[in-house]
């Protein structure tokens, strides 16, 4: 009796809907990696060439690369497609 219960019980975890809505979407990981979506919809980034070899740039071009970088209009309509549900 007891093992008839749980078979009925875990018979009724899983979805008896013969149709999916549709396949999820994968994101890109490499873009995962690199991007931020921000609440406006366009995305950001740090810039590469920030972490190490800082002892031959200058102070100035040290300061250019730790800031933020913005996506523009082109790259956004691409990053949507790479991360269809934003970024964590």
């Amino acid at each position: 009796m007891f093992f008839l219960t749980r078979v009925l019980g875990t018979a009724r975890m899983f979805s008896t809907s013969a149709v999916a809505p549709f396949p999820k979407l994968k994101s890109h990981s490499g873009a995962k990696k690199r991007w931020r979506s921000i609440a406006s919809g366009i995305f950001k980034r740090g810039k590469a060439g920030h972490k190490h070899l800082n002892v031959n740039k200058s102070p100035a071009r040290k300061n250019a690369l730790s800031q933020t970088a913005y996506s523009h209009g082109s790259q956004t309509a691409t990053l949507k497609k790479l991360l269809p549900y934003g970024s964590p």
